[in-house]
């Protein structure tokens, strides 16, 4: 029992915690570029792609990356629909333990008649492909 609770700590440990913000904040920063482009594919780099994805905006709720791309593709890119010039602002990272992150900021999205915001709140995982929202939870 001890030999498993240092090797738990020793884990816990290993993780540099401003290397791991700085990727996290990397993958924010390469999303916003990405949509500034108008490509959503390359934004939803930042997000799992699992059915496990959850995204909460509003009154309503998206499960899996497929729903949260479809989402997107209808409400940004539809018929009479414009991306605008999305920044972060406000932000903050949270690490939780060596592979969860809370993430907490402000979106601004610039289009042709009006400026948008809201507040944010992003769970994220550390995987094998880099660090990862597994859950996101948007207000405006």
């Amino acid at each position: 029992m001890i030999r498993t609770m240092i090797v738990t700590v020793a884990i816990a440990m290993s993780a540099d915690p401003p290397t791991e913000r700085a990727a996290i904040q990397k993958v924010l920063d390469d999303q916003a570029a990405a949509w500034n482009k108008g490509d959503l594919p390359a934004f939803m780099k930042g997000y799992l792609e699992s059915e496990d994805l959850s995204f909460f905006s509003g009154n309503n709720k998206t499960k899996g990356w497929k729903a949260t791309l479809e989402r997107y593709q209808k409400k940004y890119q539809g018929e009479g629909k414009e991306m605008g010039k999305l920044t972060f602002k406000e932000m903050s990272i949270e690490l939780l333990g060596d592979d969860h992150a809370l993430v907490r900021g402000r979106f601004h999205l610039q289009l042709k008649n009006e400026a948008p915001t809201g507040i944010f709140t992003l769970i994220m995982r550390k995987t094998n492909a880099g660090w990862r929202i597994i859950h996101d939870h948007t207000s405006s």
